[in-house]
């Protein structure tokens, strides 16, 4: 289970519907690379293509084909068992979490849900880090949501 920091600062703004986008407080390029780079290299059995859902220029994970998602685990739409994560252009990410985890990250201002959300539409949005210490807490979402797709730690 997450245990995050208080985020520093007021929400972002982020757009009311589809596409669900942070509109403030972006990340900066480097810090967005920093994270895609992380994302590439450290998330055994996964993919990385172009994503089933989102905004043309957003790098998305999928699960490898000899991975599916445990028992219960809801991970994005279209097809609920394979992407799981994806990273949009202005440095936010959706992603697939735990309730538990979700709560966290929305309790500690860290994220909201994507406007669609529902039983069956499990995407949360990580706002974009802003600097390196964010960075590190972005990381430990993206594991929290990877350990959620996929059963395995890190």
């Amino acid at each position: 289970m997450l245990s995050l920091p208080t985020r520093a600062g007021d929400r972002p703004r982020t757009g009311p519907s589809v596409p669900h986008v942070q509109l403030s407080q972006n990340s900066p390029d480097e810090i967005r690379g920093q994270l895609t780079q992380w994302m590439s290299t450290e998330l055994p059995a996964t993919e990385i293509r172009a994503s089933e859902i989102s905004e043309p220029g957003s790098v998305a994970f999928f699960l490898g084909n000899d991975v599916t998602p445990p028992q219960g685990a809801v991970l994005l739409p279209p097809r609920l068992v394979a992407e799981f994560a994806h990273v949009h252009i202005d440095g936010s990410l959706h992603l697939a979490l735990s309730l538990e985890d979700q709560r966290e990250l929305i309790d500690k201002g860290w994220g909201e849900r994507h406007p669609l959300y529902s039983p069956t539409i499990n995407v949360v949005m990580l706002y974009g880090p802003r600097d390196a210490q964010e960075l590190e807490v972005a990381r430990s979402v993206v594991t929290a949501s990877y350990r959620y797709a996929t059963g395995r730690a890190l």
